[in-house]
């Protein structure tokens, strides 16, 4: 009987599905499937609950079960600590949308998603709602507020350190780095020069159905556009991608399908024709991934939910430029001005005392020959300073200071066999939950700093997930509604987000950068005057052209030698 029943059964569901305009893909998220069952346990004669019910009673329901879930997240904020993360979001009604979420090491939750469209966004409004969402989580809770680092929110941030003393405010760190990939496009030519000849084969190609279809003949069904976290990042990932897909590209261009096809007759199909062809143009891809693929690795590092970046960060964006010099082989003049941007960034922008503390406090590092504890004073500054906001009981910071010194010099617990084997094995605030136990005002301190995340990208990888309720259809919702929509939808995927947990970078549901698949009117004449202007010149790293002196072949034959070197270097952004 049942067997007779399943084909319109499911029959039925598919017309569901088709005509509410349901994604497919919910068809595997796990409610559907529960909700399914629920039924066939209930059996004839089911009614679906009222419009009234779902919107109001049900939903309210819901929202206190989500409740209850989360409470084993806000007690862990009492001993581990939190960050509270903000972004603001644009909605497909141009509405400006700043969500709220707290980060610790359990999970990201969600909390509040507010309309901010008739607010100004003065630095004292920005510092009223931040200041708001801290007094809801509990300022003895809160560690770091985390947010993008435009000039409202930075003094906004400031506002807030001046009122809650025993807080930070850090800008983004993935919006920081991202910033430093801008800066290399707008202040190193061949940066400039490389990225829109790449855009320029990209929205070419895309731009023309027939020659999508003929790529992935070539390319096996590769595409070559890379979508990142971040509109930077993606430049130079699809750069990457460019690069894996070389040889594919080369045999495409120059294959009798493409040269007898109406884009390779056209003059405009014969200028990105010579753009793919033209060695040079692939050197000064390598050349900007020397400098990219390093920092992409912190870039995921820091927007990765596997493990707290807090403790890493300080450490990973110093092997980021040692890396980076010896890609170009310690040839000073070749890295100088790359490093004169990270630093800038760095210095004036990104750094703060809880990066050098926690890479301070880091067991990772700490026992290392090359741990930089008296590194121009600036790790144990960081250290000092942080103990001074974060712990104003100086009779406490005594006993920690005291503490210190057993834990430098791995004495009692942190002596044992097992506390060696496991420094790089645990994550760091794990490590002194299992360890710290002989100086318990350092190990409260230490697990606190420890634990935090560096970046408030959580927000931005959810934009997706804010937008499906923020629907034309749901316009007229009260705000109250809408917030509890948002607060169901993502707080009940923390289980299965915590299972799913990746070091890889988050490809799916981004949307790719616009600008590398849609072309722009100027964008073949600018890049062709620029093209003129550096005919039969290799581009270097300061802009300088002068000391160029090698022909198209000698180029080539360059290029060929130095492919095993490049490729090991673009896997770096695959591992």
């Amino acid at each position: 009987m049942k067997k007779a029943y399943k084909e319109e059964v499911d029959a039925q569901v598919a017309e569901f599905f088709y005509t509410s305009a349901i994604p497919f893909n919910v068809i595997r998220n796990p409610t559907f499937a529960k909700m399914c069952e629920m039924i066939g346990k209930y059996g004839v004669g089911y009614k679906p609950p009222s419009y009234h019910d779902i919107r109001e009673k049900l939903l309210k329901q819901v929202v206190k079960k989500i409740d209850a879930n989360l409470e084993e997240y806000k007690e862990e904020r009492k001993r581990t600590g939190c960050t509270i993360m903000s972004d603001g979001w644009t909605d497909r009604k141009r509405r400006s949308i700043c969500n709220f979420l707290v980060n610790s090491p359990k999970g990201t939750i969600f909390l509040s998603s507010l309309d901010t469209s008739d607010i100004s966004k003065t630095a004292d409004k920005v510092f009223k709602m931040l200041d708001d969402v801290v007094e809801f989580v509990g300022e003895e809770n809160v560690v770091q507020v985390v947010t993008d680092n435009v000039a409202n929110f930075k003094a906004a941030g400031e506002l807030l350190m001046q009122k809650r003393e025993k807080l930070y405010w850090t800008p983004c760190a993935a919006h920081c780095i991202d910033m430093i990939f801008e800066d290399f496009e707008k202040n190193l030519k061949v940066h400039e020069l490389t990225i829109k000849k790449g855009r320029k084969i990209t929205t070419y190609i895309y731009g023309r159905s027939m020659l999508i279809s003929l790529l992935k003949k070539f390319t096996k069904g590769r595409g070559l556009i890379r979508p990142c976290v971040t509109r930077f990042a993606t430049a130079y990932l699809t750069l990457a991608c460019l690069h894996e897909l070389k040889a594919s590209l080369l045999t495409m261009f120059s294959s009798e399908e493409w040269k007898t096809s109406k884009f390779g007759t056209s003059q405009e199909g014969r200028k990105v024709e010579n753009v793919v062809l033209d060695s040079r143009f692939w050197n000064n891809v390598s050349t900007c991934l020397k400098v990219a693929a390093p920092l992409m690795v912190v870039l995921r590092l820091v927007d990765s939910d596997v493990k707290p970046a807090m403790g890493f960060i300080y450490e990973e964006m110093d092997s980021a430029k040692e890396k980076i010099r010896s890609n170009f082989n310690n040839i000073k003049k070749s890295y100088e001005e790359v490093w004169k941007i990270i630093d800038a960034r760095w210095n004036n922008q990104l750094h703060r005392p809880l990066h050098a503390a926690a890479y301070f406090l880091n067991p990772h590092f700490h026992y290392e020959p090359n741990f930089r504890s008296d590194d121009g004073r600036e790790v144990k500054e960081g250290l000092y300073f942080c103990m001074r906001r974060l712990i104003p009981d100086m009779a406490e910071r005594r006993k920690i200071n005291l503490q210190i010194v057993e834990f430098h010099n791995a004495r009692e617990l942190f002596g044992m066999e097992d506390a060696k084997e496991c420094r790089k094995q645990l994550n760091p605030g794990e490590w002194w939950d299992m360890f710290g136990d002989g100086t318990p005002e350092l190990k409260r301190f230490a697990i606190r700093i420890l634990s935090l995340t560096c970046s408030s990208s959580g927000c931005e990888r959810n934009w997706s997930s804010f937008e499906m309720v923020h629907t034309k259809g749901r316009n007229l919702l009260h705000k109250k509604k809408m917030n509890d929509l948002v607060y169901v939808m993502y707080n009940s995927k923390l289980k299965s987000r915590q299972i799913r947990k990746t070091i890889a970078l988050p490809f799916d549901d981004i949307e790719s950068d616009d600008e590398w698949i849609v072309e722009e009117a100027y964008d073949v004449v600018e890049i062709e005057q620029v093209e003129g202007e550096n005919d039969g010149e290799n581009v270097h790293l300061d802009g300088n052209n002068e000391d160029a002196q090698y022909s198209s072949e000698e180029e080539l034959d360059e290029d060929d030698d130095a492919d095993d070197d490049d490729d090991a270097i673009i896997r770096g952004l695959e591992d």
